[in-house]
């Protein structure tokens, strides 16, 4: 298992993803978790056949929760845990991971599934409606969802994951995005079993919790993983990420619905994986209010590694717009 002295190896893994620890929210995590594990309760949605599980707590407006990679539910803990008061706070396993089915092919990840998983959610949360709050892939998903579904999206908040305008613009012309997309083409290009194909390292329970400092959490996450498909993992990247196209032509933007609902962005300046430039001009692509807050030593997994300023904006952003 990684550990904060560990090997360089070990450390240069955890540097890629941007996720060294940070000492604030390891130290907070405990009220957090010894709380909401135990007390939420689990469901399961069905869509199209596939099921895809859900943690439930709280009463009031619905906010829905996604994860990214390489993560489960769990990554909430603090959110759920500080809006749960106010607000019915669910978080779903991605299919692929933990609780929810696992399915085969790497068609079964495409994006539109993705998007009607949530959907799916939704629906057997008993609303007609939600707030999309999305990390990572599940960022990506939660851009797609507000795209796709404007009519069951009340409001967006999205987690380090560029609007998908900046992100093709720097996969095009910025250097340091094109390097720091390596890692994805490598995912695209391999397959779970190589023996270094997670930054130089083989796909364990043990490898992909590495990044979760608290070794509680790190805990429940190497269960949550052994319970998980690396391959589906994988699959996001094969059937999802974008091309990258040739370095220095001209680049279209992909073409995308004006958004007309409040949007919240969050992002942690210490990612290495997804750069900050792709989060300029996101207010020209948004006919309505954005907020964007950033957290200078947090890393990719923002929710975790700013925990506190995380849950405390969001509560105070979602309560606002009541």
């Amino acid at each position: 298992m990684f550990q904060a002295g560990g090997t360089l190896l070990e450390r240069s893994a955890l540097a890629a993803l941007g996720v060294l620890s940070l000492g604030a929210a390891a130290a907070s995590d405990t009220r957090a978790q010894t709380g909401i594990f135990n007390e939420v309760s689990h469901h399961y949605a069905d869509n199209n056949g596939v099921r895809i599980h859900y943690a439930s707590a709280g009463e009031g407006p619905l906010v829905v929760f996604v994860h990214g990679f390489p993560d489960f539910w769990y990554s909430w803990r603090h959110q759920m845990d500080g809006l749960r008061d106010r607000f019915r706070v669910v978080a779903l396993d991605q299919r692929g991971y933990n609780l929810s089915d696992k399915p085969a092919g790497v068609e079964s990840y495409a994006m539109p599934l993705l998007v009607s998983d949530v959907a799916a959610v939704i629906r057997h949360a008993g609303a007609e409606s939600a707030t999309i709050v999305g990390h990572d892939w599940g960022g990506a998903v939660a851009w797609q969802f507000a795209f796709a579904l404007p009519q069951m999206t009340d409001k967006l908040v999205i987690l380090n994951l560029p609007h998908p305008r900046g992100m093709a613009r720097e996969l095009a012309g910025n250097p340091d995005q094109r390097q720091n997309s390596a890692y994805a083409r490598r995912f695209q290009e391999g397959s779970a079993g190589d023996p270094d194909i997670f930054f130089g390292l083989p796909m364990t329970s043990q490898t992909l919790s590495g990044w979760v400092r608290d070794a509680d959490a790190q805990a429940r996450y190497v269960e949550a993983f052994e319970r998980s498909d690396f391959t589906a993992m994988l699959n996001y990247y094969k059937s999802n990420y974008p091309a990258l196209p040739p370095e220095g032509e001209p680049v279209a933007l992909p073409e995308t619905p004006r958004l007309t609902i409040p949007v919240l962005v969050f992002h942690g300046l210490q990612d290495t994986a997804l750069h900050s430039d792709g989060l300029n001009n996101t207010w020209d692509w948004i006919d309505a209010d954005l907020t964007l807050v950033t957290a200078p030593e947090a890393g990719h997994f923002v929710q975790q590694d700013a925990a506190e300023l995380v849950t405390s904006t969001l509560r105070w952003w979602l309560s606002a717009r009541r």
